[in-house]
């Protein structure tokens, strides 16, 4: 059957010199099946197809073998518990060390390990780890994919900005001097101390006539402020705390509250400066009075009667962190609702968290952003806002 197919007349299949009878044509020859391989291949070449098609039988070659599946089990493994650490954050406790708030505070980190592990599957060439970080991925940007972009958009009717000027600060007039070049109508500054204080107010006062200092935190304005009070966040706590003169306690005071004038109708702004954290071997991250601080702070803006509310802070926490939901729940973050990226802002050197926040209630923020770095280990925040 064969020699008869390859004589057939018409078919202009001679065979050339040297070339044995019946391997001319493909039709004729026994082995009919690999010849039409060829035939095909060299048509998917002419259409542009034969990479698709070869790199689709690459995939069903490697994903169909085991070995690939059984690579990488560690890899594997991490990846998945990678994912589910991000999913469950909030239901890790704070019972031993506060291990629940630490995890929350630096929780976009644990994004870098995502390339880590991918790297690490490719070199393993493991198909299990590769699929695996699926679940991470998603969490993440389920959690942070928000961030990502430029939210924030041009027109404000009020720009604020707040400072942890640090009472280390070495130059506290050039600080100054930084912050008023900056433009913010309301300027909030903490961590300000008996020496440094003056020099603010002397600095200050040609940009911002009206100013309320009361104990560390003060506020600097372009527009008219009244009502300005401390407020109580228990930073002095205990059975000796009522027995401390009121000038002592007044020396010490970490928040204030004042109002504005807009020309929107007022504004009730608060500073605050709540308690520093601690990371020990014996107490684990030691937060107690943060939150504290942050709960009488709470208690206080729960019971605040203007619907227009602005918060500016070194918070000492993410607004990630559980410990700061009394506050969270009750106004939102300009960052995150307006900001481009993370806005870390502490330590100046590298930032790796954002603690100073500022946070909104009753207007709408259009703009936020970190400002250059000053004599502080903190860096400036800066917002618009539209009413």
């Amino acid at each position: 059957m064969g020699t008869g197919t390859g004589a057939a007349p018409g078919t202009g299949a001679a065979p050339g010199p040297g070339t044995a009878p019946g391997t001319a044509t493909g039709t004729g020859s026994p082995t009919g099946t690999s010849t039409g391989t060829d035939t095909g291949t060299a048509a998917g070449h002419g259409t542009g197809a034969g990479p698709w098609r070869v790199g689709v039988r690459w995939v069903l070659r490697v994903g169909f073998r085991p070995e690939p599946w059984k690579r990488g089990p560690l890899l594997a493994a991490s990846a998945l518990l990678l994912g589910l650490l991000m999913m469950v954050h909030s239901s890790i406790p704070n019972r031993v060390g506060n291990l629940g708030s630490l995890t929350e505070t630096f929780l976009p980190w644990f994004g870098v390990f995502i390339p880590l592990l991918l790297a690490g599957a490719l070199w393993r060439r493991s198909a299990a780890a590769v699929v695996a970080l699926l679940l991470p991925v998603t969490v993440w940007l389920n959690l942070f994919g928000g961030l990502l972009g430029d939210k924030s958009h041009a027109g404000s009717d009020l720009t604020l900005a707040g400072h942890n000027v640090s009472a280390d600060n070495p130059d506290p007039a050039g600080t100054a001097r930084d912050l008023a070049a900056s433009g913010a109508d309301v300027l909030a500054l903490e961590e300000l101390d008996d020496q440094a204080t003056g020099t603010y107010e002397k600095e200050l006062a040609k940009a911002y006539p009206y100013r309320t200092v009361q104990g560390t935190v003060g506020l600097w304005s372009k527009l008219p402020l009244s009502d300005s009070r401390p407020v109580e966040i228990e930073t002095d706590y205990g059975p000796l705390a009522a027995t401390k003169p009121a000038d002592v306690r007044m020396a010490g005071n970490r928040a204030l509250r004042t109002t504005v004038a807009t020309d929107h109708g007022p504004l009730a702004v608060y500073v605050a400066h709540l308690g520093s954290v601690r990371v020990n071997p014996r107490s684990g991250f030691w937060t107690g009075t943060r939150d504290r601080n942050a709960q009488a702070l709470g208690r206080a803006l729960a019971a605040e009667r203007n619907n227009r509310v602005v918060l500016l802070g070194d918070l000492n926490g993410t607004t990630d962190d559980r410990a700061l939901a009394g506050l969270t729940s009750k106004l939102h973050s300009a960052q995150d609702t307006a900001g481009d990226g993370f806005g870390f802002t502490w330590p100046a050197k590298f930032p790796v968290a954002r603690i100073d926040q500022i946070l909104v209630r009753g207007v709408e923020p259009d703009s936020s952003w970190v400002l250059p770095a000053t004599g502080s280990d903190h860096l400036p925040v800066a917002a618009g806002i539209s009413f």
